[in-house]
């Protein structure tokens, strides 16, 4: 009994025995990206806008080919071409770069609005795809897509870069290879500062945090979760005394399973102290991950024998473009769905247009119902 009359349990002898802070050897797993056996693939890229010097950056130092470069305007796909391959072609009309039988791939980063004829057309013309995400703004109509990816024998996939981010990348390893045993709870922090995107189109964008942002901590979630489906979210929005955007800053969604939850926490104008955490609670250990930004993570887990700390390499705009695409070209290479396919990201759109929908109507949703992004 401790000095206030209290029984101490066997589990508090273990903490204060230290047997819980033994450090053990960290797992090794395959959280980089993966390799592609060949080098005949060829890549064009269709919407050459400021997110896609990321994109090449990524497959230059992968040793990827891109080709040929798509724009509207014709002076920003000159830009990237003559940056990443002088003596590739350029196009302002994607059906010509569709045209050419050299190219196997293509990745479209234009805008979701006009992203889904290009993903059939691209389909139709025999090219597997990349798409920037969100792939589609209707669950039915991605349905379709994937459907026609499969009568013709191609792969869509979808740019979730985050999946390779190699906190991320590592965690949804080890919760695969059942290191934390079944997951019961998911909780996903950050806390940063994106009123940058006042001055930008992007303030347009009525659901900004829970819907450009927070689609890649949806995604992450429903990795973490495997077979488990969500059966309700609830979800709310808020604007901030300091901000002047127009969307709101502040975003929360708690996410209902039959024995797990998780909640999902976005704060959008943090001036000071900047921090991303993310801990996932298994029935035989906990994953944890942090650090000032997403760039640069922490990974622990917790297991009976011990506490390790793996040594991760990379950081997320780096690993994180090169994993979506090296994915998709080692699928084809290897004849087999991508882990990051679009019939996958379905359930992600699923959770992400649940939310957006319980945020509007103050009520919970169940995911998959709310089939169009509201």
């Amino acid at each position: 009994m401790d000095e206030k009359g209290i029984t101490v349990g066997e589990s508090d002898l273990k903490v204060s025995s230290g047997q819980r802070t033994k450090e053990i050897p960290a797992p090794n797993l395959p959280y980089l990206p993966p390799r592609p056996q060949c080098d005949d693939h060829r890549i064009g890229l269709i919407g050459c806008g400021g997110i896609t010097t990321y994109h090449l950056d990524a497959y230059r130092k992968a040793g990827f080919q891109t080709v040929a470069f798509c724009d509207i305007d014709e002076a920003s796909a000159r830009k990237r071409r003559d940056a990443y391959c002088p003596g590739g072609r350029i196009h302002t009309d994607y059906r010509e770069l569709l045209a050419q039988p050299e190219i196997t791939v293509v990745d479209i980063a234009t805008h979701p609005g006009i992203r889904g004829n290009m993903i059939a057309d691209a389909l139709q013309a025999g090219k597997h795809v990349l798409s920037q995400k969100p792939f589609c703004l209707d669950l039915d109509e991605g349905k379709q897509l994937v459907a026609l990816a499969e009568s013709k024998g191609l792969l869509l996939a979808v740019n979730q870069n985050g999946r390779w981010a190699p906190h991320f990348s590592y965690m949804r390893h080890a919760v695969a290879e059942g290191l934390i045993g079944d997951v019961e709870a998911v909780h996903l922090g950050v806390h940063w500062d994106h009123t940058w995107t006042e001055d930008t189109v992007f303030n347009e964008v009525s659901h900004l945090i829970l819907y450009d942002f927070a689609i890649h901590w949806f995604d992450m979630l429903c990795c973490l979760m495997g077979d488990a489906r969500p059966t309700r979210v609830f979800a709310s929005e808020a604007r901030t005394p300091s901000q002047s955007n127009k969307p709101p800053m502040l975003g929360q969604v708690l996410v209902e399973y039959e024995q797990a939850q998780a909640t999902l926490v976005f704060d959008a104008a943090t001036k000071h102290g900047a921090a991303d955490h993310s801990r996932i609670v298994g029935s035989s250990g906990t994953l944890e991950s942090h650090g000032p930004d997403l760039s640069h993570q922490t990974v622990t887990l917790y297991q009976e024998a011990g506490i390790a700390h793996p040594a991760l390499e990379g950081e997320w705009f780096k690993q994180g473009f090169e994993g979506t695409m090296a994915e998709l070209l080692c699928a084809i290479e290897e004849n087999r769905e991508p882990n990051n396919s679009a019939r996958n990201n379905l359930d992600s759109l699923a959770l992400c247009f649940a939310a957006i929908a319980s945020a509007e109507s103050h009520q919970p949703q169940e995911p998959g119902t709310v089939r169009r992004l509201p």
